[in-house]
C-alpha cells in the first residue's frame, strides 16, 4: 500500500516533470556524471569508482541523465528507476536518443517496494533520488536487499544543517527546526515531502542492514559556483556550510 508521501511526491513529480526538465535538464545533460546542485564532477569525488562489469541501479533517476552517461563506462547493466511517469517519459526520450552508445533499462515503481530480486545489483546510487523522498528506514532496507555482498550504496541528499536552517523559504544563518526527532519535512503542502534523520540514526540504519560506512562527503560550493537550483540554496551559504552530502556504505 502506498504511503501518503509516496502519493504526494508522485503527483508532484508527474505535474512538475516538464517544467523541471525545461529548467534543469540541459545542465544535467551537460554534466551528467556530477553530483548535487553544483554539479561537482564524479572524476573529482570518485564516489562510484569503476563500474565496468557491474550491475548498477540509479535509485530515483528522473530523466536518467546519470544512467545514460554511466552506460558508456562499461557496466554489465544499468537500470534507471523512478516513481514518476512524467520523469520517466523524459528518460525514455534520452535513452532513445543515446541508443547507439548507451543501453539503459527503465522501471517505474515505488522506491520502498522495488520489483527486483534479492542481491541483484553491485551499485545502488542516487543524486537526490529515493533516499531523499522516502522514509530512510524503508529506503535503506530496500537498497540493502537488492545489493549483493560487497555492493555499494551511495547517495547525495540535503544535509541536516540545511533542513535545520530552512525557514520555509530557504536556508538562513539561523536554526529554525529541531534536530532531535527530525525526519519528515513538508513545507505547507507545496513541493515535495522530503526526509532526513540525525547522523546517528543513519549510521544505525546502515549497520542494522549489514552495511559499513566508507565515507561521508560534505559538498562545498566551488568559488565560481553557479546553479539552476537557485531556490535550493545560494552559493554564499553553501561556501560556509554544507547544503548537500554524499554517504557511501558497503554491504558486508
Amino acid at each position: 500500500m502506498a504511503h501518503d508521501y509516496e502519493r504526494h511526491n508522485q503527483e508532484f513529480w508527474d505535474a512538475d516533470a516538464d517544467d523541471y526538465q525545461a529548467i534543469h535538464g540541459d545542465g544535467l545533460a551537460a554534466a551528467p556524471l556530477a553530483w548535487g546542485v553544483w554539479r561537482i564532477p564524479e572524476t573529482e569525488l570518485d564516489v562510484l569508482g569503476d563500474v565496468a562489469g557491474r550491475d548498477v541501479l540509479e535509485y530515483g533517476c528522473g530523466a536518467a541523465q546519470w544512467s545514460i552517461a554511466l552506460a558508456g563506462r562499461g557496466p554489465r547493466r544499468v537500470v534507471g528507476f523512478d516513481l514518476s511517469a512524467g520523469q520517466l517519459a523524459h528518460a525514455r526520450s534520452g535513452v532513445s536518443a543515446a541508443a547507439a552508445t548507451a543501453a539503459v533499462g527503465l522501471v517505474q515503481a515505488a522506491g520502498e517496494r522495488t520489483p527486483f530480486r534479492d542481491e541483484s545489483f553491485d551499485v545502488v546510487f542516487c543524486d537526490h533520488g529515493v533516499m531523499s523522498f522516502c522514509d530512510p528506514a524503508r529506503a535503506v532496507a530496500e537498497a540493502a536487499r537488492v545489493l549483493r555482498p560487497g555492493g555499494l550504496l551511495a547517495f547525495c541528499h540535503s544535509t541536516q544543517l540545511r533542513f535545520l536552517c530552512d525557514d520555509g523559504e530557504r536556508p538562513t544563518e539561523h536554526l529554525h527546526q529541531d534536530y532531535f526527532g527530525m525526519r519528515r519535512f513538508d513545507w505547507s503542502g507545496e513541493g515535495t515531502i522530503d526526509f532526513c534523520v540525525p547522523y546517528g540514526e543513519w549510521i544505525r540504519l546502515f549497520r542494522a542492514h549489514g552495511m559499513e560506512v566508507e565515507d561521508l562527503i560534505e559538498l562545498r560550493a566551488p568559488p565560481d559556483a553557479t546553479t539552476t537550483y537557485t531556490e535550493y540554496v545560494d552559493a554564499a551559504w553553501a561556501r560556509r556550510w554544507p547544503a548537500e552530502q554524499i554517504w557511501k556504505a558497503r554491504k558486508g
